[in-house]
């Protein structure tokens, strides 16, 4: 007779492909309550799944877990992985040297080189390109000092 420990036994699931389960929208444990959190409408919730997007929303991050479902849309042509809420951690606060290093990285892709003005917005490259290519035609028109753009309209 051969003995057997209960560490060599091993539970064979003969239903399970080791896929992760798939829910539609509004299926997974705790939608709803995720949703009205997100809206304003209730609290956040301490179980159920959420979306790496919706824990962001809520202050949370995955912190580190690993995913345990995905969401799925668009006859499966979309999808996003669902982490549990009740083991997602708070946020990172970002340090000040983080903070300023990241005002100087915006404010490098926010100015214009030629006017050294400060947008709202990033620059695309297209704009910039446009904006030296007309400072350039510009002053070509112009004689000394190139005038502001409005004054050339009217």
């Amino acid at each position: 007779m051969v003995c057997v420990d209960e560490a060599d036994l091993v539970d064979v699931d003969l239903y399970d492909d080791g896929s992760f389960p798939d829910f539609g929208f509004k299926q997974a444990p705790g939608a709803v309550a995720v949703l009205a959190a997100l809206q304003g409408a209730g609290p956040i919730p301490m179980t159920g799944l959420a979306t790496r997007r919706q824990l962001r929303s809520m202050g949370l991050s995955p912190g580190g877990q690993e995913p345990v479902a995905r969401l799925i849309w668009r006859k499966g042509g979309r999808w996003a992985w669902l982490y549990r809420v009740d083991l997602a951690k708070p946020k990172r606060k970002p340090t000040l040297a983080q903070e300023l290093a990241l005002d100087k990285a915006m404010a490098a892709r926010q100015t214009c080189p030629l006017c050294k003005r400060r947008y709202f917005a990033c620059l695309k490259r297209a704009v910039l390109r446009w904006m030296q290519h007309t400072a350039s035609a510009m002053k070509s028109l112009l004689p000394g000092r190139m005038a502001p753009y409005p004054a050339l309209i009217g």
